[in-house]
């Protein structure tokens, strides 16, 4: 059977995963393509049920799937060109905890691509433990493909500041700033949770009262900033290495 109807029951389910209200309403989000899919369930995450596009014949990996004609396919999907498979994920939602290794605080980060940027780099590098305090959601559509699978398996920590912030008593904060000392001359500890603030405002005054350090990426005089992802990944892999050459 082919569901042809936008106005479908289960087309309108999967629609509304695309707003953070139906993300919320259903504890469930969207991940989209064939890639991403089998990414996603290869990562052990609850996936539920899979639509796929009329004339699909890959993979379905077992799971509840119905078929979607054209235009309702289009409706599902957040990307303009979609791919042939969606599927519906339960969001994790890990109790916030004190973290067990180096790792990054994301504080007031609003564009989803960033914070999904953020999140593949921060995966890749080692940082497995992400505090998001009051960021976009990361399981917005652009924020999951951007990500590029990082949040099948880095542990999001998502609260506002008042939540997160007492779990890191007693760990170095290091702010990442323009006025902070040169980077490249400065050591890190071994753990820390690096601070990477909002793309307009910076961080904000909670945090920036906590942090120990403050640290800068040097930059050429016209250069007024970095994007926050670009500066984020600069910073970890610099940290990274440091760590490896006191090894």
């Amino acid at each position: 059977m082919v569901i042809i109807s936008k106005n479908n029951p289960q087309v309108k389910e999967l629609a509304s995963l695309k707003e953070k209200k139906g993300r919320k309403e259903r504890g469930t989000f969207l991940v989209e393509g064939e890639k991403m899919v089998r990414e996603c369930v290869k990562s052990g995450m609850k996936v539920l049920r899979v639509a796929v596009r009329e004339g699909y014949d890959g993979e379905t990996y077992s799971l509840p799937c119905f078929t979607l004609g054209e235009d309702a396919f289009r409706a599902v999907c957040d990307e303009k060109t979609p791919q042939n498979i969606v599927a519906e994920v339960e969001i994790p939602c890990p109790a916030l905890q004190v973290p067990k290794a180096p790792c990054l605080l994301l504080d007031g980060v609003s564009d989803p691509a960033n914070v999904g940027a953020i999140i593949r780099t921060a995966f890749a590098a080692g940082f497995e433990e992400i505090y998001l305090a009051s960021c976009a959601d990361p399981f917005a559509p652009k924020c999951v493909r951007a990500s590029m699978s990082g949040v099948f398996f880095a542990t999001l920590y998502r609260g506002e500041r008042a939540e997160i912030l007492p779990l890191l008593q007693g760990i170095p904060l290091i702010a990442a700033d323009m006025d902070g000392e040169n980077v490249f001359q400065f050591e890190p500890p071994e753990k820390y949770a690096l601070c990477i603030g909002n793309e307009g405002n910076g961080l904000s005054d909670e945090v920036a009262a906590l942090a120990k350090t403050t640290v800068r990426i040097p930059m050429g005089e016209r250069t007024e900033s970095l994007n926050a992802a670009v500066a984020a990944g600069i910073f970890m892999y610099l940290f990274k290495k440091k760590s490896f050459e006191r090894m």
